[in-house]
């Protein structure tokens, strides 16, 4: 059974269902987002949008206002107006910058995050750490790209120090960005229907690796800094791009700060936590007690120390975040009316 031309046109910005919503609404993808409002694609051709006055209201969860990614209907006017997003199957998120506790979501229905860092001054296992950290519970699987393969490196030494911090199914790829063979390498994560976002710090390669895998120079590229391999934003905000090989690729601006929302679930240290239950005790601090597996492994060189400190580090941040999360949904719910019982409470004479 083939797809029907409204279908095969979709499928050219990511639409994976075997069939069409029974909705009479224009149906498109959110493939930029600009202060004036919304850059859409409805698989033949771009268009601009505005958000239905619903998603403008003052105190609104960011998260329900519509994203790059978001497949959205609309109506059928000259001036198109965003008036639904459908349901995500996958969203990546983070805490954004500052003191006040917000999330902000970077891309929605994705199938995979292109973690991608230089083998350069760029190169820190603990930072991809924290991406891969972010990307759990997402509903998309993180793949880590190694750009700069092509210079004086050590390879092979870069992707054995991952391999010991990282759990065995982790993708890992040494890349050349320039390289068209790169196109090959990543074709299982970028073929039709697929959509991917690709993350990393300014210079590391993003918008050289997007230029390869499009076949033209569309994105600007710029130099790194010498003293420490951080480029300028030459991406200024995200974009989906449909690719020659059937997919879509979200690019996104360097990211300097990368803030847990407070929600992760820490799976990729579950080495360290099979650790910690075997301990001897069960409140046990992982310092001078007795019996101590996590100290054990420590000296025995099961667990390498900067694995151990960056755990606790994304350990303690989480903590922190879920906690001002807490405060923060108490203070929207406000105070309980007086006397109106908790959900499973009864008042004495209820009975």
């Amino acid at each position: 059974m083939t797809d029907t031309p409204d279908l095969a046109r979709l499928r050219h910005i990511g639409w994976r269902d075997p069939a069409l919503p029974d909705d009479s609404r224009r149906l498109a993808r959110v493939v930029a987002q600009h202060r004036a409002g919304y850059e859409l694609h409805d698989g033949s051709s771009a268009f601009n949008a505005q958000p239905a006055g619903q998603f403008l209201k003052r105190g609104l969860d960011p998260s329900l206002r519509p994203a790059v990614g978001d497949f959205v209907f609309l109506d059928h006017a000259n001036h198109p107006v965003i008036e639904e997003v459908l349901p995500r199957r996958s969203v990546l998120t983070r805490a954004a910058a500052g003191e006040r506790y917000e999330r902000q979501i970077i891309a929605t229905n994705i199938d995979y995050v292109l973690v991608i860092t230089g083998l350069d001054g760029d190169f820190n296992p603990s930072r991809i750490e924290r991406y891969l950290t972010l990307v759990e519970g997402s509903g998309a699987r993180p793949v880590v790209l190694l750009s700069k393969a092509d210079t004086d490196v050590d390879v092979e030494g870069a992707v054995a120090a991952l391999a010991a911090r990282l759990p065995a199914e982790a993708a890992v790829h040494a890349i050349n960005a320039k390289d068209p063979a790169t196109v090959a390498l990543l074709a299982s994560y970028l073929g039709p229907g697929s959509s991917a976002v690709l993350v990393g710090s300014s210079g590391a390669g993003k918008s050289t690796l997007t230029n390869t895998l499009l076949g033209e120079e569309r994105m600007a590229t710029g130099a790194v800094r010498s003293h420490d391999s951080r480029g300028r934003h030459t991406t200024t905000h995200r974009a989906l791009l449909s690719l020659p090989s059937g997919g879509c690729l979200i690019d996104t601006p360097g990211m300097r700060e990368l803030k847990l929302t407070g929600e992760e679930n820490l799976d990729l240290f579950a080495d360290i936590e099979a650790l910690s239950a075997q301990c001897r005790f069960a409140d046990c601090g992982h310092s001078n007690e007795p019996g101590c597996a996590i100290q054990a492994a420590l000296a025995s060189g099961e667990l390498s120390p900067q694995r151990w400190r960056n755990f606790l580090k994304l350990h303690d941040e989480r903590e922190e975040q879920a906690a001002t999360l807490e405060a923060r949904l108490k203070r929207k719910a406000g105070p309980r009316p007086a006397g109106k019982p908790k959900r499973g409470e009864w008042r004495r004479g209820d009975d």
